[in-house]
């Protein structure tokens, strides 16, 4: 349960302000169809996140217990640090609406969250638990938390969330879990 629930609040407080967030901003104003763009972002969310998660696994299988410990711990700060610089959006993103709503959220948030920090953090997390299942449900999770209300509420929710505050919140967690991890929180987890 603990992976899942740290999975979530990461994620969920890392979302605020990314460039997936803004990208739910621009398809829920330009398509005003919150059904398919909510699945869109559900769908697309446990694709990239199950390969996210599946490679954070497999990453544990390479390295040993001491080195993953440290590659682990140094990740979880540099997103920290990563979570501090803002997200641009680019319009080309948003710019497959031929597909129709569901695939054009489908695509866009697909290729938005490739190497994203919300990606990263799934590699990381689900290094750091070794539970692909749990890691991959709560970042998710989170990415929903995030993403559905920016749909449904808009630039209403956009104009009053106080982004950078959520954005050193989110820095804050990485840091501890990366402090965590190095100084051998994960050792009940085999590193």
């Amino acid at each position: 349960m603990e992976a899942f629930l740290v999975s979530t609040g990461i994620v969920a407080l890392a979302e605020i302000g990314d460039k997936t967030q803004l990208l739910a901003f621009i398809l829920a104003a330009k398509f005003r169809k919150p059904i398919p763009i909510v699945l869109g972002i559900l769908v697309a969310t446990l694709a990239n996140h199950a390969v996210a998660g599946l490679l954070g696994s497999w990453i544990t299988t390479l390295l040993g217990p001491e080195t993953l410990r440290w590659v682990l711990g140094v990740s979880f700060i540099a997103m920290a640090l990563w979570t501090l610089i803002p997200d641009r959006f680019d319009e080309k993103d948003a710019k497959l609406a031929r597909f129709g709503v569901f695939n054009t959220t489908l695509i866009a948030f697909f290729l938005a969250e490739m190497g994203d920090k919300t990606q990263v953090a799934t590699v990381a997390l689900a290094a750091q638990y070794q539970d692909v299942l749990q890691v991959v449900a709560g970042t998710t999770l989170g990415m929903m938390i995030a993403n559905v209300p920016a749909v449904l509420l808009g630039d209403r929710i956009a104009e009053r969330l106080p982004v950078r505050t959520v954005h050193f919140i989110a820095a804050a967690l990485f840091a501890v879990l990366g402090f965590a991890t190095l100084l051998g929180a994960g050792e009940r987890f085999g590193f």
